[in-house]
């Protein structure tokens, strides 16, 4: 359906029983999937596509220019998955750079007044609570929890599983499995809760814990941390926490403040 108060242009692709509502506008460049609906007053445009089964509440808004200095207007994308929810005044802006793209996954959550800025990447399953905040080029891993009115640095990396407790500033990477809140930020533990309605196993858990203990334990730095990980490795989420480790890093991983 389309209300008779909306704006969208005849170059843009509807897809099959979507719903644009009262007042909103869409723009030339935009693809919406089947059945995804935008409630009222939601603006989308720029080069953006949006998957199937979505739903944007009122006054959210996709796809706009990025607010970095260094854009000047060049093609840049906005692209969000299936069956993902944007809740009230949600942003998510367009890349910076020629081709590069701005990406939320399928399944995710965003609340109320949540900020994606430009070139951040979003994994699946990930929910952001009411005014958490993402600065330029963060990545954001699987079914990670992001408390409200959370600030993340640009350039951080956040790994699968992680959770964030609300009214953090986050200005170092957070590797995957691992709780963390405050300001300073600084690690509490595993996601417990999220590690067990993941499916993790036991061994796994414990894996992660031992790992855990590695990288916070006071006498070790992060690159004796990672030997001693290497030589204990037995399962996949070990492996992954040890590449996160070992990945390239703008702001280095999140250690116990002193």
């Amino acid at each position: 359906m389309l209300h008779p108060t909306a704006i969208v242009h005849p170059g843009a692709e509807i897809g099959k029983d979507s719903d644009i509502g009262p007042y909103c506008i869409v723009g030339e460049h935009v693809t919406i999937g089947p059945r995804s609906v935008l409630q009222a007053h939601v603006v989308v445009n720029g080069w953006t596509e949006i998957g199937e089964d979505c739903l944007l509440y009122p006054f959210s808004t996709i796809g706009a220019a990025s607010q970095d200095r260094k854009y000047t207007g060049e093609r840049a994308y906005t692209r969000i998955g299936d069956r993902t929810v944007l809740r009230e005044y949600v942003s998510i802006q367009r890349a910076t750079g020629q081709d590069e793209v701005t990406a939320v996954g399928s399944d995710c959550l965003l609340l109320a007044y949540v900020h994606i800025a430009h070139n951040c990447v979003l994994g699946n399953g990930v929910t952001m609570s009411n005014l958490a905040q993402l600065a330029g080029h963060v990545t954001v891993g699987d079914y990670v929890t992001i408390g409200g009115q959370t600030g993340v640095h640009q350039f951080t990396r956040i790994g699968r599983h992680a959770m964030i407790g609300g009214m953090s500033k986050v200005i170092k990477d957070v590797p995957p499995f691992f709780l963390v809140e405050g300001n300073p930020c600084q690690p509490y533990g595993l996601n417990s809760v999220g590690l067990r309605r993941g499916g993790f196993t036991v061994e796994e858990r414990n894996e992660i814990k031992r790992f855990y203990k590695h990288l916070y334990n006071p006498k070790h730095n992060v690159s004796q941390a990672i030997e001693a990980m290497k030589e204990q490795v037995e399962t996949a989420p070990g492996r992954e926490i040890i590449a996160f480790l070992e990945a390239p890093s703008e702001r280095g991983v999140l250690k116990i403040p002193t």
